[in-house]
């Protein structure tokens, strides 16, 4: 059966924003547990996101809510869903199970704080993005105008993923943050951001961070926001396609795979409404790609680009 490692979704944050939303087979979600189980999800990678509208002094304690939500709503109803943190966890799951792996989207619920980043790292978190699109105490996000990259603060905040052996996510982080991030960090990725080439839009990547993110051994997630594929009104499958091939054709084979972005996006991409359009996309990967280039797209690069 094909495996799936989906970057990037934002479950954690609908479910804070709506607590009746039963996790199981909410028709509110995209990503739910039967669709995981149903359409080949092997490792789901589940973010904690602040909304902009949570005041600066309640931010940590959101963060904590949604790891909290994580473990109760998420993990411990779901027999088959059990957390991962390394490629050792990944290897070890059973033939039928399937991994929950625990992200921050941006630093702002860290404040100035070193002790609260490692307090989420040690509740579970194993890949953080430095910001949203706006600044925070760690960087400049993408839509911040003056653009600005690390502070020192930032630039421990890197240095103490990298002693954690934990992903740097890039995603929504400002240019000049970048090419910071690419200087400090062992181990960046993009969890979900396409090319801008295809794609004129700000969240999406340069052809010259595509191919440093390669350089550093690092991974690119093409999600499945309509506004990152097209930049047309509307976006399908073809459009995936046209950003991986495009990828690939700056030497990223080995470095790209799929961060969906579901449950943070109103409007969706057609054929992949939610998780079960999976199905689909493998289905095309297959008629373009070789079997094991679909498999390391869906599955082994990203789980090969873990810190440990």
């Amino acid at each position: 059966m094909v495996k799936i490692f989906d970057a990037h979704s934002d479950v954690l944050y609908k479910m804070w924003m709506d607590p009746t939303i039963d996790f199981a087979d909410s028709p509110k979600l995209h990503i739910t547990y039967n669709r995981l189980k149903a359409s080949g999800s092997k490792v789901q990678c589940f973010a904690i996101y602040i909304p902009e509208g949570v005041r600066a002094e309640s931010r940590f304690e959101v963060a904590l809510e949604m790891v909290e939500i994580f473990y109760k709503r998420v993990i411990a109803p779901s027999p088959l869903l059990k957390v991962v943190r390394t490629r050792e966890d990944i290897k070890a799951l059973k033939e039928n199970e399937i991994g929950a792996f625990l992200t921050l989207e941006g630093c702002d619920a860290i404040d100035r704080s070193l002790v609260k980043l490692q307090t989420l790292l040690r509740l579970g978190v194993s890949s953080v993005g430095l910001t949203w699109n706006y600044a925070n105490y760690v960087a400049d996000g993408v839509g911040e105008p003056r653009g600005g990259g690390l502070s020192s603060f930032g630039i421990e905040v890197v240095k103490e993923h990298n002693k954690a052996f934990i992903w740097t996510d890039v995603s929504h982080l400002s240019i000049k943050g970048f090419w910071d991030v690419i200087e400090v960090a062992d181990y960046p990725i993009a969890s979900h951001s396409n090319a801008i080439a295809i794609c004129n839009h700000r969240r999406n990547l340069l052809d010259e961070q595509i191919k440093a993110l390669i350089q550093k051994n690092g991974m690119i997630g093409i999600t499945f926001v309509p506004q990152f594929l097209s930049n047309h009104d509307s976006a399908s499958i073809d459009d995936v396609l046209k950003h991986l091939d495009y990828i690939c054709s700056l030497g990223g084979e080995n470095h790209v795979g799929f961060g969906s972005d579901f449950d943070g996006i109103t409007e969706t991409t057609t054929g992949l409404e939610n998780f079960s359009g999976y199905d689909m996309l493998v289905e095309n990967l297959h008629k373009h790609y070789s079997a094991n280039q679909a498999k390391n797209f869906l599955f082994q690069n990203f789980v090969g680009n873990l810190p440990v």
